[in-house]
C-alpha cells in the first residue's frame, strides 16, 4: 500500500501488522455508526427539551451526521494530500521518509476525527444561539476572535506550514457564517433572567394601569361631588 506519494509504510512493532488493521476496522465501525450514535446522545437531551425543539432532533442529527462526513472526506481527499506531500519534501534528501505503519493510523484518525469534528461548527452555533447561551449579534460583535480562533486551531491540528492551516481555518470560519444565518430559523429559548425581567415587566405594567384606574376614578368621584355641591 503507497499510502504516502513517493514512500512506503514500515511496521517497527512485531504485531504491528496484526493489530493495526483491527484497530482501524474497529475506528470505522465507529465512523460508519455515527448516526446512530448521536441519534442516540439527542435522544439522550430529548427529555430537557420543550416540544418544539425535540421536532428538531431528526434534523439535527440528520445535519450533524453529514457535517462529519464531510469533514473526513474534506481531510482524505484536501488535507492529506496536501500534509504528506508537505512531509516527504522537507526532510533532507539523503532522508528516507518512510513512517511506522501505526503511527501513520494514528495520526491519521486524530486529525481526521479533528475535522469531522470541526465541521460540526454550525450545529453548536446554532444550539448556543437557540438555548441562550450567547446571541447572534454578540457572535457577529465578535466574529474577528473566531476568525483567529480558526487560524489558531488550524495551527494545532496541522503541521507547521501555512497551506494546510489555512485548510482548516477557512472552512471553519465559513461553517461559522453558515451556522449564523441558519440560526435565525430558529426560535431561540427564553433563559431564566429574561423570563424574570418579562413577568416584572407585565407587573409594573400592571400596577401602573391599577394606579391610573384608581387615579381617574378619584378625579370622577370629586366631579361629582363638585356637581352636586353646585346643584344644591
Amino acid at each position: 500500500m503507497q499510502a504516502i506519494p513517493g514512500s512506503n509504510l514500515i511496521a517497527i512493532g512485531v504485531i504491528s501488522p496484526f493489530l493495526t488493521p483491527l484497530k482501524m476496522s474497529l475506528i470505522l465501525a465507529i465512523y460508519i455508526a455515527m448516526p446512530y450514535l448521536l441519534y442516540q446522545l439527542w435522544s439522550f437531551t430529548a427529555p430537557a427539551l420543550y416540544r418544539h425543539e425535540k421536532k428538531l432532533v431528526m434534523p439535527l442529527v440528520i445535519s450533524s451526521t453529514i457535517l462529519f462526513y464531510i469533514g473526513l472526506l474534506f481531510s482524505f481527499y484536501i488535507v492529506f494530500p496536501v500534509i504528506f506531500t508537505f512531509l516527504s519534501n522537507v526532510g533532507p534528501a539523503s532522508v528516507d521518509f518512510a513512517p511506522d505503519i501505526q503511527y501513520y493510523l494514528d495520526f491519521i484518525l486524530k486529525v481526521s476525527f479533528a475535522f469531522g469534528v470541526a465541521f460540526e461548527v454550525p450545529i453548536a452555533t446554532i444550539l448556543m444561539i437557540m438555548f441562550g447561551a450567547t446571541t447572534a449579534e454578540r457572535l457577529k460583535k465578535n466574529r474577528a476572535y473566531v476568525i483567529i480562533g480558526s487560524f489558531a486551531l488550524g495551527m494545532i491540528l496541522t503541521p507547521p506550514d501555512v497551506i494546510s492551516q489555512v485548510l482548516i481555518a477557512i472552512p471553519i470560519w465559513l461553517l461559522f457564517e453558515l451556522g449564523l444565518f441558519f440560526s435565525s430559523f430558529f426560535k431561540v429559548r427564553e433563559t431564566a433572567k429574561q423570563s424574570k425581567n418579562k413577568k416584572s415587566d407585565i407587573q409594573k405594567t400592571d400596577w401602573a394601569d391599577k394606579a391610573h384606574n384608581a387615579m381617574m376614578d378619584e378625579v370622577e368621584s370629586e366631579m361629582n361631588k363638585k356637581e352636586d355641591l353646585d346643584q344644591k
